[in-house]
């Protein structure tokens, strides 16, 4: 059980760490439209990109920022999987095409 709840925890540490890392230069381009100069068309879609890696990993940074996180990283890990887990097995049920 031990070695278990470990390997999910580094499995998630390892996760969170690497979209984090993919999202290192967001800084440099949210300022460069703070200091006057116009974002182009693909730095658009960086912003989108970095955001969308932001928003997959903020359930992540919320519970680092409780108290006992290290306890709840697992907690929260495993209740995302089971939420994965389950919309792939809705999205099985439900016949292609037949959604509005």
């Amino acid at each position: 059980m031990l070695r278990a709840v470990t390997g999910l925890f580094n499995r998630e540490r390892m996760r969170i760490g690497s979209e984090l890392r993919q999202v290192s230069g967001l800084m440099p381009l949210l300022m460069k439209q703070r200091n006057g100069q116009p974002w182009t068309r693909e730095e658009r879609g960086q912003l989108l990109a970095h955001l969308r890696r932001l928003y997959g990993v903020s359930p992540y940074l919320v519970a680092f920022a409780l108290p006992g996180s290290p306890l709840l990283v697992p907690l929260l890990a495993w209740w995302l999987d089971r939420r994965r887990i389950q919309r792939s097995a809705d999205r099985q049920r439900v016949p292609p095409g037949s959604l509005p």
